[in-house]
């Protein structure tokens, strides 16, 4: 269906492909992976046609239609979040637009004399609308809104009014209505809780669309995919499998391949010995020559590119307090809509409390209350005795200074520790080489958001609050964080819709109401048990 054929591409020094294949089968569902900068993004513009390679070819049917969700916002203003939705679905977005505004022309009065060939197109249109499956759009529009986490009333309200985030899945929701031969959705997550990523999980399975996508959520590639793809030094590997096997079958690998290589080394000294001790002599003339030659012919074997995540080790922070947070009787709500009610919640010593539910419940705003960000309408907040809090979200990459680089920064904040810390820090959240010195202007939101966890985490305090921390995180700087944080020795109160991250450290699971319950329910167990006992990942969503 597309074909990559010895695809060469460099920007200036950085080279991103040499002589690279990689073939894409219809109805395939496969995992582009590699690290930032490999060339993941220019692989996706390269297919629709918005960059070109600098030797090869890409190969793709005249009349494939493609959908591409990136992470870039698309400005919306002026119609219904729905109407939005159905407008950039592809082909089927046209038609129902193109209906509509017929419709309008037959009655108007004024275009009488058009009235022949204005009903002309309407039926042609019509029959290309109906075949297409047009009638269903809008039940299909507003299912796939409601499953991306919009509700009713938003669904119908201005899209204009949206943050960004929101407009992102508005942008989703435009790709998955569109009908198209093929998706290529880059980090398709970043912006939807457990609940939404579970219905995507649920839909992109069930489509028959050919699937390319990039993402940093290792279970929601591992229900997908059925094929890994990795840029790897310029190459393009193809590895069959879901993404755990991509894993070992790497590994595996590079085990070959080492040996292969030390093999091959052990030859070569060995053939070479023989040529620097007999090289005088004229007897073994001869076959010194032909060693030569033949050294000369032999492919050498390289070492496979090892991809190290810097481990580090959290500081021990000072002890607390016994009893960590204690919320008593906290009413919180935003105009006439109730949040928490008469809400009592204690946190103690240790304790790692994951923060469920669905959209709007309160997450968010509870973390702000327990920060201090945020005020109850009624009730007690009250934080324990010997307590230094760190207070992780997306507002936190507002702190940093534009007009610094990334090891500046830290220098500012931290200017007793030696400069050997400082990059070891940065060095464990991928900020390596020059990359320290890129002026946080120009990071990119996950860079921000790396740099962030690594100035709260150099001095780590004894109490963390993360809403959303793996946003934008790659699966080696995440995987990092959750080894460093498994030996963490304070508490943790968090907000995540990364499953890794749920599982490798929640000890508690707090769900705020939902269809399950009315109340919050306070589960006192990790987050594997909680799953087995609600059989379920989100609330309201079942396995």
């Amino acid at each position: 269906m597309i074909s990559f054929s010895n695809i060469s591409k460099q920007y200036g020094k950085q080279i991103l492909f040499i002589d690279a294949d990689f073939q894409l089968n219809a109805g395939e569902k496969v995992g582009l992976v590699g690290p930032n900068g490999a060339g993941k993004s220019t692989l996706f513009r390269m297919i629709m046609g918005e960059e070109t390679a600098d030797e090869g070819s890409v190969s793709l049917p005249k009349k494939l239609s493609i959908g591409y969700f990136r992470q870039e916002v698309d400005e919306m203003s002026g119609r219904p979040v729905l109407d939005e939705a159905i407008a950039g679905s592809g082909r089927l977005g046209d038609l129902h637009h193109e209906l509509l505004d017929l419709e309008h022309a037959l009655a108007d009065p004024e275009r009488a004399e058009e009235m022949e060939a204005i009903l002309d197109r309407f039926g042609h249109v019509q029959e290309e609308y109906q075949h297409l499956g047009g009638y269903e759009l809008e039940a299909k529009a507003r299912a796939c809104l409601q499953g991306l986490g919009f509700e009713d009333d938003q669904i119908d309200g201005d899209v204009g009014a949206l943050s960004g985030g929101w407009k992102m899945r508005v942008s989703m929701a435009k790709v998955l209505l569109g009908n198209f031969d093929v998706l290529l959705l880059d980090e398709p997550t970043n912006h939807l809780d457990i609940e939404s990523i579970l219905w995507l999980e649920s839909f992109l399975k069930s489509v028959s669309s050919t699937l390319l996508m990039t993402s940093h959520d290792r279970d929601f590639m591992n229900r997908i995919v059925t094929k890994v793809v990795e840029i790897d030094g310029g190459d393009i590997v193809t590895y069959s499998g879901n993404y755990d096997f991509y894993v070992k079958e790497r590994e595996t690998r590079e085990t070959n391949q080492e040996a292969a290589y030390a093999r091959q080394q052990a030859k070569l000294a060995k053939e070479q010995r023989f040529i620097e001790r007999f090289s005088a002599h004229a007897a073994k003339a001869a076959q010194v020559q032909s060693r030569v030659k033949a050294l000369d012919k032999i492919e050498r074997i390289e070492l496979p590119k090892k991809r190290r995540v810097q481990k580090w080790d959290f500081r021990i922070p000072g002890r607390s307090g016994d009893d960590v947070v204690m919320l008593k009787g906290v009413s919180k709500a935003f105009g006439a809509r109730s949040i928490y009610k008469n809400f009592d919640f204690h946190v103690r010593r240790g304790e790692r409390w994951c923060v469920m539910g669905k959209n709007g419940a309160g997450k968010s705003t509870l973390l702000k209350m327990v920060a201090g960000v945020l005020e109850p309408n009624a009730g007690d907040v009250r934080l324990g005795a010997s307590l230094k809090l760190g207070y992780f979200a997306q507002q936190s990459l507002d702190l940093l200074n534009a007009d610094l680089t990334v090891l500046e920064q830290m220098q500012q904040d931290f200017p007793m520790e030696g400069l050997g810390v400082l990059r070891n820090v940065l060095g464990a959240f991928q900020f390596s080489g020059d990359d320290v010195d890129k002026r946080i202007r120009a990071l990119s939101g996950g860079e921000k958001s790396r740099l962030a966890m690594a100035r709260m985490l150099l001095d780590p305090p004894n109490f963390l609050v993360l809403d959303e921390p793996t946003n934008h995180l790659d699966l080696a700087t995440k995987e990092m964080l959750i080894d460093a944080l498994k030996d963490f020795e304070g508490t943790m109160l968090f907000v995540s819709h990364d499953r890794t991250f749920l599982r490798g450290l929640a000890n508690r699971v707090l769900e705020l109401a939902g269809e399950e319950h009315e109340g919050p329910m306070l589960f006192q167990g990790s987050y594997l048990e909680y799953v087995e006992k609600t059989g379920r990942e989100a609330p309201g969503v079942h396995n």
